[in-house]
């Protein structure tokens, strides 16, 4: 079943900046979220949301916005990017992570394992300007190269993630990591944002799936899968990385808004509703584009999400829930 999709639309000549994060899709329980976790959770998205609104407040771009908005995902342990990286079955820790600007320009890395902000390392790669893509111990030295800073394996290693693969470990399975019985159900990170001069951007930051086998490599990394921007729309995915590659759900949403002349919400939805699930997958995504609306719908129990735009407040939600402040249902 498809969930709300959230609407922050406004007339194209005033449409000013619009950023949207969200913090991984999946089995959410309202049980879990007692004791003080949801308000936690809820302020690690406003951190998230501030970081980027403060740069597109002072006239700074939508690249720059996502990447800031990634960084304090990355940085709350409560999320599976950066320091919240969950586990391979190794025991091990490989993050992903991928910026994309709506002028065409694309950088990732995949397997990387020191960089403390994986998402700055994607914005290198982007900014290096030669290549799209590097991988694991290259990644890592091309990171170390550019002065980036790194961090030692323990910086990344969480108890609640542990825990997590042991859990994955005693079941024999391969799984999301909000999908493993633990306190924190959380899964990719991303940011998508509209600047005031109309410029469009995403970026998606994961530690992957717990108990994944080394080496894999999921759909954040992948452009046009997990991961997507040009003039039409910008798109950061999370949920079961293969069925988003298969789907080719990110670039699919574009292709449909700009032959089929869908509007973004027809396009998300289909993408979310039809083709993922088709693909084998469920999950959820953030989407602006270059009139200012933005959609974060969602095919699972909850997903981690909020939006801001130009002269409202932030809004933030869970499960499917009445929006409030400046972020109207459509």
């Amino acid at each position: 079943m498809l969930r709300r999709q959230e609407d922050t639309t406004m007339d194209t000549e005033a449409a000013g900046w619009t950023l949207a994060i969200h913090g991984g899709a999946g089995t959410i329980p309202r049980a879990a979220l007692t004791g003080g976790k949801e308000a936690e959770y809820r302020a690690g998205l406003l951190a998230a949301l501030e970081a980027g609104a403060t740069v597109l407040r002072a006239g700074g771009t939508a690249g720059d916005a996502v990447v800031e908005a990634v960084r304090a995902l990355e940085d709350c342990p409560l999320f599976n990017a950066g320091r919240g990286s969950t586990f391979t079955s190794d025991g091990t820790i490989e993050m992903d992570a991928a910026l994309m600007l709506g002028e065409g320009k694309a950088g990732a890395v995949t397997g990387v394992t020191r960089p403390r902000n994986p998402i700055r390392a994607a914005r290198a790669v982007l900014e290096g300007g030669r290549h799209v893509l590097l991988s694991g111990a290259a990644a890592d030295a091309f990171a170390a190269a550019t002065g980036l800073d790194l961090a030692p394996a323990d910086y990344f290693r969480t108890e609640h993630r542990l825990a997590q693969l042991e859990a994955a470990r005693a079941q024999d399975r391969v799984a999301l990591d909000h999908d493993v019985p633990a306190p924190a159900r959380m899964g990719t990170v991303g940011a998508v944002a509209r600047d005031a001069a109309g410029r469009l951007a995403a970026a998606t930051s994961t530690g992957g799936m717990t108990n994944k086998r080394p080496g894999r490599v999921g759909d954040c990394p992948v452009f046009g899968a997990g991961t997507w921007a040009d003039q039409a729309v910008a798109i950061s995915c999370t949920g079961t990385g293969e069925a988003f590659i298969r789907a080719a759900a990110a670039h699919e949403i574009s292709a449909r808004i700009r032959h089929l002349g869908e509007t973004l919400e027809q396009a998300c939805a289909r993408v979310i509703g039809t083709d993922v699930p088709a693909a084998g997958g469920r999950g959820g995504l953030i989407a602006v584009d270059a009139a200012g609306h933005a959609a974060l719908p969602f095919n699972t129990e909850g997903m981690y999400r909020g939006a801001w735009r130009a002269g409202g407040r932030p809004f933030i939600a869970i499960h499917e829930e009445a929006p409030a402040g400046s972020v109207p249902p459509a």
